[in-house]
């Protein structure tokens, strides 16, 4: 019988579980996961009298099928879109982002002209986009090429907080290739906006995001892993695995299997590597990290509040950052999300969730109270008013963004191909991040290492 094995159930873990068994059905698979539960980076519990709110990401991109789909695979039938979509940036006050933009570039010239996040002088350097020559695309910095592009303002006040936002990473020496809309755009199209109009942005098309209706994001980790392990599968929580020996078969921890998936952190993979290549290794642990801390909080409304109606959040872009680079409004984002007391009745007040830390920001230093006071000052100066929570969660996540350097792409493929056959990486630290692309790694893990191994074996 072939026998293969996942190190690691988070997303991408499970992900690759459930495509190795959906690949080879009799296959025996087993699932080792360090931690007592599954889940990785998706963390949801209770908190503001509500059953569950998430301290990790708390929506998947729709547009991108995998989320999607895996959701409709594990019988998540129900899925919820944010209930206000419109967020702002913070530049001397709060700015709605302008419309028509795909990841902060601006594909619509009269709605940046609209906008008063950009100065005069930068509102008509973007408008010149269209009689810029070709921008290189061979050094792979994201940063260089809007810089190059649409000039400063849009990297800093559109581009950066946006993209960074979601990788914590500094897009100036983030990779272009680790952002796939905007690198299409850059190696098939000589002008973004020339493009754009021969190619629109869609526009109305539903939501952009998604979660499920009930349970948060966890609710997708859980069925995915009720969904393996009703296949046959075997989650080991509360496991670390320590050494993988490659052989005839590949030992992990002692026990045979004909195939392998490393879903886990890069420094995690090159510990486990070290005796398999320790060129790998090496390559792998020298993938930086960036930490954030994510604070939760419960404050009350009041005359505040109209300065953020219908808002789902705001950014802060790199200049304007102290610690705080992002602020969502958890209570007019997501209708589910209204702070009860212990009857279940709402109370009125604001689910905050406050991001600290990037790539280049580094927050680990600061214990909870310094963390918590930092927030309230910052809001403070966002709001107008001091707030003071009722109710407050601190989730820290240590080296939990891996940040895609230049060529992050070609020293990945290179590592892999140095790999022995039957082991494979999936996750965060090697393929993309976000949801979507740690599904579809753990799928393509998944699905070649439960293939190959039965081919070894026939």
């Amino acid at each position: 019988m072939t026998r293969v094995a996942v190190v690691g159930a988070g997303i991408s873990g499970l992900s690759a579980a459930l495509a190795a068994l959906d690949e080879q059905p009799a296959a025996e698979l087993h699932v080792f996961e360090a931690d007592g539960r599954v889940g990785g980076k998706i963390r949801t519990t209770p908190f503001a009298g509500l059953p569950a709110v998430d301290e990790g990401a708390d929506a998947f991109l729709r547009r991108v099928p995998e989320g999607t789909a895996l959701a409709a695979r594990v019988g998540i039938d129900e899925l919820t879109a944010p209930a206000a979509a419109a967020a702002a940036v913070w530049w001397n006050g709060m700015h709605p982002i302008p419309t028509g933009l795909l990841l902060g570039m601006p594909t619509d010239v009269m709605a940046l002209a609209r906008s008063p996040l950009l100065s005069v002088r930068g509102r008509v350097r973007a408008a010149l986009e269209p009689l810029v020559p070709r921008s290189p695309t061979a050094p792979d910095s994201l940063g260089a090429w809007v810089r190059d592009r649409f000039g400063d303002e849009v990297q800093e006040r559109l581009v950066d907080p946006l993209v960074g936002s979601i990788y914590a990473a500094d897009t100036d020496i983030v990779s272009l290739r680790a952002v796939p809309q905007i690198a299409q755009l850059a190696m098939h199209s000589r002008s973004v906006l020339l493009a754009a109009r021969s190619r629109p942005v869609p526009a109305g098309g539903g939501p952009v995001f998604a979660a499920p209706t009930e349970g948060g994001m966890a609710a997708l980790t859980d069925a995915t892993a009720a969904a393996v392990t009703a296949a046959g599968g075997i989650i080991h929580t509360g496991r670390s695995v320590t050494e993988v020996v490659a052989g005839n078969t590949w030992l992990v921890d002692g026990e045979p299997f004909d195939g392998v998936v490393l879903a886990v952190p890069a420094a995690a993979a090159a510990r486990l590597l070290a005796a398999v290549d320790a060129e790998v290794a090496r390559t792998l642990a020298a993938i930086p990290t960036a930490d954030v801390i994510m604070l939760s909080l419960v404050v009350p409304g009041g005359p505040w509040t109209r300065t953020i109606a219908a808002r789902s959040g705001f950014l802060v872009p790199k200049p304007q950052q102290r610690l705080v680079t992002a602020v969502s409004y958890g209570s007019q984002k997501w209708a589910h999300w209204q702070p009860a007391d212990a009857s279940g009745s709402p109370t009125g007040e604001q689910l905050l969730r406050v991001s600290l830390g990037r790539d280049g920001l580094p927050v680990m230093q600061l214990d909870d109270e310094a963390a918590l006071s930092a927030a309230i000052d910052e809001l403070a100066q966002f709001h107008g008013v001091v707030h003071q929570p009722s109710q407050v969660r601190i989730t820290r996540w240590p080296a939990a963004f891996a940040q895609y350097r230049p060529h992050h792409d070609a020293v990945i493929a290179d590592a892999e191909r140095r790999l022995p056959t039957g082991l494979y990486l999936a996750g965060a630290g090697f393929h993309g991040i976000g949801i979507p692309a740690c599904i579809r790694s753990g799928q393509r893990a998944g699905r070649r290492a439960a293939g190959d191994a039965s081919s070894a074996r026939s």
